[in-house]
């Protein structure tokens, strides 16, 4: 039983809950008076039990004492207990450790003198490691000793063969053999070697080292004498020095051939080819590592040039001279020119590397310093330069490509971030520069070289961001990693396409918040002419209408239309297609595009050519573009022509009519003129602005909605008219056709079919004309054939020997006949 639960036992009764119980119990027990005869015997029963609870309770509080006083002694005792078994460990603890400092050793601490044992095992340790330090003196004397006469050895003889390096292959075994012995030695079984070993084999490649610089230096001196590092003339040079040259040529490549510790033919190269490059690493440290004026940052093309020139000029001598020699050995495979041509290669990537740290704060030589590599790769692998054929072909199986020294820069990620940034921001400065130059949205009068239909004017701007697209596309394109150059299509390229998408929608939205053919207005609107202290006066209608604002949406169709066309001719290209492919195949490329808004889904992975394009996005979105701004063109210059053609709606023609009622070619009433001459002067600039193609579907558009419009106004929806009206009427059809064909043919170019093609769009309205100007037996023929029970083929080939039309349904032409005031069933 716990703590608490006996403190609970031992408390008092509560009175007040009692009371509680009790008067509930009685209440329940005791509900009407009939009760209250048991309560007397209740009472009785009560007072029993309540004795001999009491006795209970009497009994139980003995027995409590009596558990108390027992438990009380019980636990002095165990306390008792507990700190006598206390005492009894600490000395027990302290007896241990007197034990233990009896048996500790003076060689583990304390103050007391050595004995006699412990001295003579010390005396036995001394002397092991003085034998093994003597041994170990012996071994690196012996090794040293080798070395130096192996040196000598070679230093005496004028020709390399086996005996030449006899004292050399005595340092081989001799390393050898204690290499093999080292590894009965506890830890050379661990994977690492015993320090001796590595001194010793350190050693060997240093005396190997020394023993070619021998060699390679008799080379050398040959060489000056015919004229290396200078254009040589071998032909012109003395047999003797000729002689001289082949024979240390010879010596060196014997040399090589005895060397089988270490493929040094793939680390070192051809030895021959390494030491003929000496010379010319002297003469470019000279000139591009030290402290003369060819020594320039801003000049990298100084010294890609200077080694493209030196491989250049000495191909002759290696392909004639050289290769011969290698012929003759066990280097058959190896191509000389090549190899010399690799053994060039580190100069630049040192000078490079030494470069680049002191160009990362200038942005500019930086970029210039990468495109002279890139460039100097293309040069170099169109001199005939590849791996095929070289020393680093065969240690690596021959298959091996020449990425080109760029991969120095381009394989840093920092320099290439920065390189990339600087590309970034330049680009960004000259966009910014021509978006807000005087002249960016003015339309150039240069075409695209295209067919006539489709030459194609632009702005400023777009011509100057497609050359800003093509600059950045020249500068990245010979990156020889699709990776790095997805990062100049992500990072450059898109964002300029995006950007300039953005500006020409802009300049839409403006418009059309501006414009009175796009917005009505709204009782309480702010309203940019009015006039106060401080306030500008804008008058937002002259922006937006007339010339001038169709002038504004041609800038931004050609501007989206030239982009557009660059596009899919940027689409097609063999760059292009290249990149997307990549991207398709490669997987990384894939989830790097796949996260871009920018750029389309390669789709699935398994297809073997992509189903999208890699400007498809774009692609769409200028399309988008263009249909806008060809609706509000044809919106705004419709809504124009009908906001003038309202005064002429409301004239009553009944009396306009009365004063050419005798005449027979009816006057065209005053208020025409002023919406045939604005079409007319729309058509016009249209047609001198935009292509042919693009025209012909404006026109076509503009021409069907305005015959549409007049045709309900003017014909359908207007009442009753009479003849004369009906021939007024007519003529202004007529008058509408001679002005689109005026205006078009006076532009010079017309539109391909003739005045049949500039007819067509208004072919309901003329229909519509001809019916209601006809009189007579047309006017009769016309009526019995529509009213009649002709068939419908039959009534439309008489519709179109009548009006030369058939483009109104026969229940509208039916309507228009009952509009006639001499209309007669």
């Amino acid at each position: 039983m716990s703590a608490q639960n006996i403190k609970c036992l031992l408390s008092a009764p509560t009175w007040q809950s009692s009371n509680t119980k009790t008067i509930k119990w009685l209440n329940e027990s005791f509900a009407g008076l009939d009760s209250l005869q048991e309560l007397e015997s209740l009472l009785h029963e009560t007072e029993i039990r309540h004795k001999d609870l009491q006795d209970q309770l009497s009994s139980s509080n003995d027995e409590i004492r009596s558990l108390i006083l027992n438990t009380r002694s019980s636990a002095e005792e165990h306390i008792s207990t507990s700190k006598e078994l206390s005492l009894l460990r600490h000395s027990l603890t302290d007896e241990l450790s007197e034990l233990s400092d009896e048996l500790v050793s003076v060689l583990h601490g304390g103050d007391r003198d050595s004995t006699l044992l412990e001295d003579i095992e010390t005396l036995h340790r001394s002397l092991k490691e003085l034998e093994s330090v003597r041994g170990y003196v012996q071994v690196i004397h012996h090794g040293l000793q080798l070395s130096e006469s192996a040196i000598s050895q070679i230093q005496s003889l004028t020709a390399v063969s086996t005996s030449s390096v006899s004292v050399f292959q005595d340092l081989q075994n001799f390393v050898e053999k204690v290499a093999t012995a080292s590894t009965n030695v506890e830890g050379g079984h661990n994977g690492q070697k015993l320090h001796i070993v590595k001194f010793l084999e350190k050693l060997r490649d240093k005396t190997w080292a020394d023993i070619k610089g021998v060699v390679s230096s008799e080379l050398i001196a040959t060489a000056e004498k015919i004229g290396w590092p200078m254009n040589i003339n071998y032909g012109n040079t003395s047999p003797r020095d000729r002689e001289s040259f082949e024979g240390a040529f010879v010596n060196l490549l014997n040399l090589q051939t005895m060397w089988n510790h270490s493929d040094t033919t793939g680390k070192s190269g051809i030895y021959p080819i390494q030491a003929l490059v000496v010379p010319v690493s002297l003469r470019f440290k000279y000139h591009f590592e030290g402290t003369r004026e060819t020594n320039r940052l801003d000049k990298p093309e100084w010294y890609f040039t200077h080694i493209l020139n030196i491989a250049h000029h000495h191909r002759q001598f290696m392909d004639e001279v050289v290769q011969p020699l290698l012929q003759a050995s066990e280097y058959k495979s190896i191509h000389a020119w090549r190899e010399f041509a690799l053994h060039l290669l580190p100069l630049l990537s040192r000078k490079i590397r030494k470069t680049i740290p002191a160009l990362l704060q200038s942005p500019s030589v930086l970029a210039h310093t990468i495109y002279q590599a890139l460039t100097f790769d293309i040069s170099f692998t169109e001199e005939g330069f590849q791996l095929q054929g070289t020393s680093a072909a065969a240690s690596d199986g021959g298959d091996t490509k020449w990425d080109g020294v760029s991969t120095v820069i381009l394989g840093n990620e920092q320099w290439f971030q920065a390189w990339l940034l600087g590309e970034q921001k330049f680009v960004e400065g000259q966009y910014q520069d021509l978006i807000h130059s005087s002249d960016a949205w003015e339309i150039s009068d240069d075409t695209e070289s295209s067919p006539q239909a489709t030459a194609l004017k632009s702005t400023n701007s777009a011509r100057r961001i497609k050359a800003l697209f093509e600059q950045v596309t020249d500068r990245y394109s010979p990156l020889p990693s699709p990776l790095q150059r997805i990062h100049f299509l992500i990072s450059i390229q898109l964002p300029i396409l995006d950007s300039y998408l953005s500006r020409i929608t802009s300049s839409l939205d403006a418009f059309e918040t501006l414009s009175l053919a796009f917005v009505r207005s709204v009782p309480g609107a702010l309203n940019l002419t009015n006039k106060g202290d401080g306030i500008v006066n804008v008058n937002t209608q002259n922006l937006t209408s007339g010339i001038e604002g169709i002038q504004r949406l041609c800038k931004a169709l050609l501007s989206a239309a030239h982009i557009e066309l660059a596009l899919e001719g940027w689409t097609e290209d063999v760059f292009f297609l290249e990149l997307w492919s990549d991207i398709h195949h490669i997987p990384s490329l894939r989830e790097r595009v796949s996260v871009n808004p920018l750029l389309p889904n390669p789709g699935p992975e398994d297809t073997d050519v992509p189903n999208e394009t890699i400007f498809e996005v774009f692609i769409n979105k200028y399309t988008t573009l263009i249909i806008r701004a060809e609706n509000m063109i044809v919106q705004q210059i419709c809504n124009e022509i009908e906001l003038r053609l309202k005064a002429h709606f409301n004239l009553n023609i009944s009396e306009s009519v009365t004063e050419s009622s005798a005449t027979e070619a009816p006057l065209v009433s005053q208020t025409l003129l002023a919406p045939l001459t604005l079409l007319s002067t729309y058509l016009s600039y249209l047609l001198s602005t935009l292509s042919q193609t693009s025209f012909t579907t404006l026109y076509r558009r503009i021409a069907t909605h305005l015959a549409e419009h007049i045709l309900h106004r003017q014909i359908l929806y207007r009442g009753s008219f009479s003849v004369l009206e009906g021939r007024r009427i007519f003529a202004e059809c007529e008058l509408w056709i001679e002005t689109c064909h005026s205006a078009i043919m006076n532009g010079g170019q017309g539109l391909p079919g003739g005045r049949g093609r500039v007819e067509a769009p208004w072919g309901k309205l003329l229909q519509a004309g001809r019916l209601i100007g006809l009189e007579g037996e047309d006017w009769d023929k016309v009526v019995h054939s529509t009213l009649g029970a002709l068939r419908e083929e039959q009534w439309e080939d008489n519709m179109r020997g009548t009006t030369g039309y058939s483009e109104l349904s026969r229940d509208i032409v039916g309507r228009i006949l009952r509009s006639r005031e001499d209309f007669d069933d």
